[in-house]
């Protein structure tokens, strides 16, 4: 038994097809028609600034985004505690500078 599939917008799937994407979509029977139609999702991917990064510090970095400013901070765990609270007071000071003269 051979079903007919009519599908909308033929050509821009055929061409998203041709470059090897998948279609994600919904195969549906037309209440005016009865015919079996599929028809493809319209994703759009978000177009946003990507985060600017302000300064790198040893262990991390200071980014800005369009509504925030953002810190990253990584140690390593073989450090001793005393040595991690004076990288981590270090890193603060140099973020707190970065941010002053971002602004």
């Amino acid at each position: 038994m051979k079903k007919f599939i009519y599908i909308i917008n033929a050509i821009e799937l055929l061409k998203q097809l041709v470059m090897g994407k998948r279609i994600e979509g919904v195969l549906y029977v037309d209440s005016n028609t009865g015919a079996l139609t599929f028809k493809a999702y319209n994703r759009k991917s978000e177009k946003h600034p990507k985060d600017v990064l302000v300064c790198k510090t040893p262990y991390g970095w200071v980014k800005r985004s369009c509504l925030r400013v953002k810190r990253f901070t990584s140690l390593p765990i073989d450090m001793f505690p005393s040595e991690k609270m004076q990288a981590l007071d270090h890193e603060n000071r140099l973020a707190k500078i970065a941010m002053t003269e971002c602004d």
